[in-house]
């Protein structure tokens, strides 16, 4: 007589029982644990480099975009994303890298959507200026930034990242990403630029 015969149910062929129960189980934690493990992972490494990195970045990108507050914006999106991002990233180098490409990709975008404004755009009425905003007017109105202003803007992002930033021109060309001798002949250009407009303010 079979056991479907006799009505009994056959019994699996192993069962976990005991210790295999709890290796089993255990297998489902890794997923979740490796999750949180990555999400504090992020903000750790988050935090350690807007200690570090932050008012560069800022100074960096108002150098750029002549607007504090706004720089402020674009570095802050810039550490967002990168949190986001972090699974893909897990190295503070990298994520550098990536922050300094975020800034200068955001203060690209904040200056084309200013020159199509300002086609269409009635001046507004200013508003009164904040202390950072005085700052700022100070800055601007040093020979050596107005003329920097001038400059053609990728002229001026290799400028304010060689000098400003001290970067090399390999990481450079990475930020900006460019190759290195397209890096120098920027770089290069832009100095003779600058010469040219200080030495006629002399």
């Amino acid at each position: 007589m079979t056991a479907a015969e006799s009505g009994d149910v056959a019994e699996p062929a192993t069962r976990l029982t005991g210790p295999a129960v709890s290796r089993a189980a255990a297998a489902q934690v890794p997923a979740v644990r490796d999750a949180g493990a990555t999400a504090r992972d992020a903000d750790a490494a988050v935090t350690e480099l807007y200690a570090t990195h932050y008012r560069t970045l800022v100074g960096l990108a108002a150098l750029l975009l002549r607007d504090q507050a706004t720089a402020e914006e674009v570095v802050q999106d810039a550490f967002v994303a990168m949190h986001g991002r972090w699974r893909r990233l897990r190295d503070s180098d990298k994520a550098l890298g990536y922050l300094r490409r975020s800034v200068i990709n955001g203060s690209r975008s904040v200056l084309r959507h200013r020159a199509v404004v300002d086609r269409a755009a009635t001046p507004p009425v200013p508003d009164a200026p904040s202390a950072e905003q005085d700052a700022m007017t100070l800055l601007e109105h040093s020979a050596m930034v107005a003329a920097l202003d001038r400059l053609p803007l990728r002229q001026r992002e290799a400028l304010v990242l060689r000098f400003y930033a001290d970067m090399s021109p390999a990481q450079i060309a990475a930020a900006m990403g460019i190759g290195t001798s397209a890096v120098k002949g920027h770089t290069a250009r832009g100095l003779s630029s600058l010469r040219t407009m200080l030495d006629a303010q002399a």
